[in-house]
């Protein structure tokens, strides 16, 4: 299984995931929101050069030109509600894809938010099955929720190839993925991969809560 973490090279990239981390910034919820958009964006341009293709003809004002197009039917599937942005962003380079929504959230079992199951109640899905599924989550903390994601998807299909693409991933979220997906048709793609998790399995030094930075706290 490929895992690429892009904040061991340089690139534009970093700059945008500097902002979602820096406190001074990520409170202004558009800048927040639209940085994910962007991220998003970057990562489904380096998606695209992993994906199959095909010469098509193209008829221009003054001759023919033979491009090289994607030959995938991609389906983008985000997790309710952090993944929206980010999802936007993958779909902005994608237009052309079917999407996939799944509602999974933690439902923790005391106040000091130390233990917690996952729980999946919504997904509205297309057919995936023989398609390129683009998993997103902006963080990926123990690794479970897009486990059960992916678990749940597999009612609308088996897809011939498994992107998981997201921005801040602790390293024993990475370990989980490469031992419960498909080893032979899953690439890990994260831009940037941090070292623990807290005692709430928080990502440390990671950026908070995505989706309340994104769209207000939630009670």
């Amino acid at each position: 299984m490929n895992v690429i973490d892009f904040s061991k090279t340089n690139s534009l990239l970093n700059a945008f995931v500097r902002e979602i981390r820096d406190i001074t910034i990520q409170n202004d919820r558009l800048r927040f929101r639209r940085n994910l958009e962007r991220i998003g964006e970057i990562m489904a341009y380096e998606i695209s050069k992993n994906l199959s293709y095909k010469t098509i003809s193209v008829t221009t004002p003054l001759d023919v030109a033979e491009i090289s197009v994607p030959d995938e039917e991609i389906v983008i599937a985000t997790i309710l509600r952090a993944g929206l942005p980010y999802h936007h962003g993958v779909l902005n380079y994608f237009d052309s894809a079917e999407n996939a929504f799944v509602s999974a959230y933690r439902k923790y079992k005391e106040t000091g938010h130390q233990s917690f199951d996952i729980h999946i109640e919504y997904i509205a899905s297309p057919d995936i099955n023989g398609k390129t599924l683009i998993l997103t989550d902006p963080m990926l903390a123990t690794g479970s929720s897009m486990d059960l994601t992916y678990r749940a998807l597999l009612t609308k299909g088996t897809p011939a190839h498994i992107h998981i693409a997201t921005i801040i991933a602790s390293r024993q979220a990475i370990d989980y993925c490469v031992k419960n997906f498909p080893e032979d048709k899953t690439t890990i793609w994260a831009a940037a991969i941090d070292p623990e998790l807290n005692e709430s399995s928080y990502i440390v030094p990671g950026i908070g809560d995505a989706g309340d930075l994104a769209y207000g706290e939630k009670t």
